[in-house]
């Protein structure tokens, strides 16, 4: 079974795949060095998952060319919290497993860490000749400002003030508008980026794929007010620092931005749950719906425990995601809610 960012991934490779087959037609790799940045990489065996895809299309493409495959550069990129020590210790199984696949005689692949914000420079001026980056673009360079008002509430939700909304899809558009614009400079003219990334399937940002998966776990932390184990002034302070973009916000800034053509967009759906692979059933059965509970809390505490002990300290965090679980289990049983995701493929003008 695959975790959440595998089974994105794998949903993406097709994507990958075509947007690789349209490089050909610029030569780009062609050159003696083939240079890819993985952005928001993590710490985990996905990350050189995607490495090792990319370089066995690149290679396969160039045997269909007759031409000698080129030398790769790796460029893996998070925050300078990011754990790049467990990436490097996979790199021995890494390089064995590419000999294994490409043959003795294999292209030879150099792996690097860039650590740094994705929403500032990272490389030189037209360097690079692929970026990709798989589920972390949702995430915002920081908490909108002006959310005061979000009492109660975590994230957007159908009890926010119209300000909250406003804020929260004004950062994206400012995140994302900086994003493009780092890239632009660092992309050689032609090359591509296929991004990944949760977004809502409507404009309503109180949809159920947009704030739901939040308002649960508000719920939790108000479950813990009760019991005097949370103040609520600190859930009041709280609000996490994602956000669910509708397709119309994604094309905008794409076109007000200006520097890229978007050449593919494409949506899939994957289940809160990643170990779940029924989509057939809009709810989950009692026994069914206690697993999807109890691995989704195990997915969300994995991503957001470090600002969850920060904020509200340590010590709540196992009580908070034993309710969590049993909420979102609930909510499983009657409305199997899944994540909704877009996946764009852009080229340099």
């Amino acid at each position: 079974m695959f975790s959440l960012q595998e089974t994105v991934i794998r949903k993406t490779l097709p994507i990958l795949r075509h947007t690789i087959k349209g490089i050909t037609n610029h030569d780009l790799f062609f050159s003696a060095c083939f240079k890819i940045a993985d952005l928001g990489c993590s710490s985990g065996k996905n990350t050189l998952l995607v490495a090792s895809k990319i370089i066995n299309v690149v290679t396969e493409m160039c045997k269909e060319n007759n031409c000698k495959p080129p030398q790769f550069q790796v460029c893996l990129n998070d925050l300078f919290e990011n754990d790049f020590n467990n990436l490097f210790k996979l790199l021995p199984s890494f390089y064995s497993k590419l000999k294994e696949e490409n043959g003795e005689n294999s292209c030879l692949c150099f792996i690097s860490a860039v650590p740094g914000s994705f929403y500032g420079r990272l490389f030189a001026d037209k360097s690079l000749h692929l970026v990709h980056s798989s589920y972390s673009l949702h995430w915002l360079s920081q908490v909108p400002e002006g959310l005061e008002s979000n009492a109660l509430n975590i994230y957007m939700a159908e009890t926010s003030p119209p300000g909250v909304f406003q804020a929260y899809g004004k950062q994206f558009k400012t995140d994302f508008t900086k994003f493009l614009q780092m890239r632009s400079r660092e992309l050689v003219c032609g090359g591509r980026m296929v991004l990944t990334f949760a977004g809502r399937s409507v404009a309503d940002p109180t949809s159920d794929d947009g704030c739901c998966l939040w308002e649960l776990l508000a719920q939790s932390l108000l479950d813990l007010v009760k019991e005097g184990l949370v103040q609520e002034t600190d859930i009041n302070s709280f609000n996490v620092p994602v956000y669910y973009p509708c397709e119309d916000e994604v094309r905008n800034v794409i076109e007000n931005e200006g520097s890229f053509s978007l050449e593919c967009l494409t949506t899939f759906k994957v289940n809160w749950d990643p170990f779940d692979d029924d989509y057939k059933n809009v709810n989950a059965s009692d026994e069914a719906s206690q697993t999807h509970g109890e691995n989704t809390a195990k997915m969300v505490r994995a991503g957001m425990e470090p600002l969850l002990a920060s904020h509200f300290g340590k010590s709540i965090i196992d009580g908070l995601f034993q309710k969590y679980k049993k909420h979102v289990a609930q909510h499983q049983a009657n409305n199997k809610t899944r994540f909704f995701n877009f996946v764009i493929a852009l080229a340099k003008k």
